[in-house]
């Protein structure tokens, strides 16, 4: 069966403010939807993928009319739904055969009424799509019913009819790579300036899942029963050398944490360390989570930069989001890497709930003394499927606009806090982290290529507007 998966046309400016886009933007593999590829294609099927993020609506309309697409899957998050339903509304209009089917973290959250909401959608995907899309186009190339597919929501008439949803993928290592092949010029897919330091850049996913439960995050196993689940490191290994003879030169770990389970990873480092591979990579982790030894082992083995989850430097509010650490605890984990070596990255985040103006003040002092080489500062957003977006009420309220689910807009607003007291908390907390001589030096020291000068310009850029502008961020109203 020929089939398009497509992810729709979008902009920078969708999600960040104008002036600012260009040194914000990440341009990530989409790996989720790689993987659907891949096992469509193990399962015999072609496939063509089709990204918005470097195609107009209508050059991928034109190349999908070309095609005669058999099946299309639709990918879309809560701010680019509205794209996602014309999308599917030009698609059906093209080719009214077509079978339509939708995926990623808002279809997923919100099933049924995405179905009721466009009326041009044939399913959505209500979990791990992998298995689930293969057994689908079985049935729909047989001449069967979609009744009894594990992880699908579907219109049947007038009607739709949700499926029991699908076990969780266990045995990762079935899985094939992800169709990378599909990408095109991998050199488009590059994260901000100054958060990489080789191109192309590969994304990996060493596990799935997560064992935390912080307020604001979306899981697909929402009530964390099934924990993490591991590809073993021998699998990882494979990846990583398979990636590498495809022309990536730096890999981008994408794991919630890659220091779930501590041995683990320390493996994971000796292993590439003992394979002697030629590459530079980049990963997250919880601060309680990591100590010298580990991150030593992960600069030895080639990593630069390892990113903090942070949030906040008010215990109250950490504790508020169930973030399970300690203003210490980060202290700590922040310490030992620079020690050894690591460039690090720290989010915070503005509105959690029961957060008042100055305890937002407090966060950024806490920036400040903390002084990570990067930091930024986000509004806290109740994503469809979070635990903040089921008990709003108890929290705050919610904005109905979907454009402002981007971190960006403070799409949430607890009790203690204004929209425009958290929008100028992001703004000052900007200012003073990156106008600071001391980071602008360092900065400048730090210059070693045609691509540190750039992101350093892009850089100043910024800095320029955040001055400049009295309401930088153009979706906090």
């Amino acid at each position: 069966m020929n089939c398009a998966l497509i992810i729709p046309a979008w902009a920078p400016e969708d999600i960040f403010s104008t002036k600012t886009a260009g040194s914000q933007i990440n341009y990530w593999q989409p790996l989720g939807t790689l993987y659907v590829a891949a096992a469509l294609q193990q399962a015999g099927h072609e496939v063509r993928f089709y990204n918005g993020a470097f195609m107009a609506h209508d050059e991928i309309m034109r190349q999908v009319q070309e095609y005669q697409p058999e099946f299309v899957g639709l990918y879309s998050t809560a701010f680019g739904w509205g794209k996602a339903k014309m999308t599917a509304a030009a698609i059906k209009q093209s080719l009214p055969g077509v079978f339509l089917t939708v995926g990623g973290p808002y279809p997923v959250a919100l099933q049924e009424k995405c179905i009721e909401d466009c009326p041009d959608i044939d399913s959505v995907v209500t979990g791990e799509g992998e298995i689930t899309v293969v057994e689908m186009l079985a049935r729909l190339g047989s001449g069967a019913d979609l009744d009894g597919v594990e992880g699908l929501a579907y219109r049947q008439g007038n009607e739709i009819k949700k499926n029991p949803p699908r076990p969780l993928i266990t045995d990762l290592d079935a899985l094939p790579f992800p169709a990378r092949e599909l990408l095109g010029e991998a050199g488009k897919y590059i994260p901000p300036p100054a958060t990489y330091k080789r191109k192309p850049v590969a994304v990996i996913m060493t596990a799935r899942g997560c064992n935390r439960n912080c307020l604001y995050c979306f899981q697909i196993d929402k009530y964390r029963k099934s924990g993490i689940r591991y590809r073993s490191v021998e699998n990882v290994m494979a990846e990583i050398e398979f990636v590498l003879g495809q022309g990536y030169r730096e890999i981008k770990f994408i794991d919630d944490t890659l220091a779930a389970d501590y041995n683990r990873a320390m493996t994971i480092a000796k292993e590439i360390k003992k394979r002697n591979f030629d590459f530079t990579w980049f990963a997250s982790a919880v601060v309680n989570q990591v100590d010298r030894p580990l991150l030593k082992a992960f600069k030895d083995a080639g990593c630069w930069a390892i990113l903090f989850g942070a949030e906040s430097g008010v215990q109250k509010d950490l504790n508020a989001i169930r973030k399970g650490i300690t203003p210490n605890q980060i202290r700590k984990a922040v310490k030992a890497a620079k020690e050894v070596g690591l460039t690090v990255y720290t989010p915070f985040l503005f509105g959690i709930p029961g957060q008042t103006y100055e305890d937002g003040l407090k966060t950024i002092e806490f920036a400040l003394e903390l002084d990570p080489d990067i930091a930024n500062f986000h509004a806290i957003t109740p994503f469809p499927g979070t635990e903040l977006y089921d008990n709003i009420e108890k929290y705050g309220t919610m904005s109905e606009d979907l454009s402002d689910y981007t971190y960006q807009g403070a799409a949430f607003v607890p009790y203690t806090m204004t929209r425009e007291q958290i929008s100028e908390l992001r703004q000052l907390a900007l200012k003073k982290f990156y106008s600071r001589p001391k980071f602008l030096w360092r900065r400048f020291l730090a210059l070693r290529s045609l691509n540190d000068l750039l992101a350093a310009w892009q850089g100043l850029k910024s800095l320029f507007w955040l001055q400049a502008e009295k309401n930088l961020f153009k979706r906090s109203r």
